[in-house]
């Protein structure tokens, strides 16, 4: 009997105890009056971070009860896919808004992982972003995300020289073949034509690209036609680029966007396949390629049409967040019109929302946006 009284009382102690409030374990989101804290992941930021952690300062100077704790992850997007799946399988609460990818929401939806943000946004306001990534997004008429920049792949071109031979931007890969081996021939240490080739989702959107070019696919009709003529040629061609055509390095196999971005902007390729961000830091102070970069559509083989793989990327709220209207704030603010043109100006992000193609000033600072849309 005396071992049973034991039992009977440590018992009744341990339900005490689980009674007793525990700091940061009620599961409620905290007045922002009270401060909050909200920690917000997502990729690193190419170039000077200062311009970002600038539009942070300005949501916490217009919600003074909310800080942002901003955290960065690697620029790989693999590798910030990892990160995700690794955490929020465990159901972590070490952060409360996270950027994700396009193709990401989805698998994140079925794994019960992100918060149903239907009332954040109005029928006529999704109206308001181009319809890819709002489709991204939406889950059975709900929505569990917003998009925040949207990415399509573009050809950067070094403009002086392709004027100092007389070269327009090629329209046709042959054309960007010849003019590679061209100017490459002329220019010592230059090469010809740079993209992401190695073993990462980077390398997909590369591959698509072309075969697109070529009017191959993967999937028609719900079939599976990835074993075509047309794909065969494309691929054969991108092999080619770098066994056959000399245009461009082999080490392009363990390139990702941030490598081929800095080798384009030190002055070392005539072409770069990349996405729009890199258009702001080949532009700012101190650049060696400020003032000598275009843009244009890629190219296609001929009798086809130029592919782009649309991308972008996405703002969420892990569900296990204890800050959820406090981090529905902080999404509405960094979607909004006003900080989706801030961020294209500063570093590059193009916005989601359609109308901000026509803004004036967006346009007359980066020329290219228009075309874009």
């Amino acid at each position: 009997m005396k071992g049973k009284g034991l039992f009977t009382s440590g018992l009744f102690l341990f339900f005490c105890l689980l009674s007793l409030p525990v700091p940061g374990c009620t599961g409620k989101s905290a007045p922002p009056d009270e401060g909050v804290t909200l920690v917000f992941k997502h990729g690193k930021i190419a170039g000077d971070p200062l311009p970002f952690r600038q539009v942070l300062q300005r949501f916490e100077a217009q919600n003074p009860g909310i800080r942002i704790q901003d955290e960065s992850l690697p620029s790989s997007t693999d590798e910030q896919h990892q990160f995700y799946v690794i955490n929020l399988e465990g159901g972590t609460t070490g952060f409360d808004v996270f950027a994700m990818d396009v193709i990401w929401v989805p698998e994140f939806i079925r794994a019960g992982w992100l918060l149903d943000l239907s009332r954040l946004l109005s029928k006529s306001e999704r109206e308001e972003f181009f319809p890819g990534p709002m489709k991204a997004v939406t889950f059975r008429d709900r929505i569990y995300a917003v998009p925040w920049y949207i990415d399509a792949g573009v050809l950067y071109y070094r403009k002086d020289l392709l004027a100092k031979y007389k070269f327009s931007p090629p329209a046709t890969w042959p054309e960007l073949v010849r003019i590679a081996r061209t100017v490459a021939r002329k220019e010592p240490g230059l090469y010809g034509y740079l993209w992401q080739g190695k073993q990462y989702e980077g390398l997909i959107c590369d591959v698509l690209e072309v075969l697109w070019s070529n009017g191959g696919n993967v999937l028609k009709d719900g079939r599976v036609v990835i074993n075509s003529p047309e794909n065969i040629e494309a691929l054969t061609f991108m092999r080619g680029l770098i066994t056959q055509e000399g245009v461009t390095p082999d080490f392009v196999t363990t390139a990702t966007e941030e490598p081929t971005r800095h080798l384009f902007g030190g002055g070392r390729a005539l072409f770069m396949r990349n996405w729009p961000y890199a258009w702001n830091l080949f532009q700012r102070e101190g650049s060696k390629v400020k003032g000598k970069v275009g843009v244009a559509p890629l190219p296609a083989f001929p009798g086809h049409a130029s592919a782009s793989t649309l991308g972008g990327w996405q703002l969420g709220i892990n569900r296990f967040s204890r800050h959820p209207e406090a981090a529905a704030r902080f999404i509405r603010y960094m979607t909004s019109p006003e900080t989706q043109k801030l961020l294209s100006l500063t570093i590059g992000y193009k916005p989601t929302r359609k109308a901000l193609y026509k803004d004036p000033e967006l346009v007359a600072s980066q020329p290219f946006t228009a075309a874009l849309y």
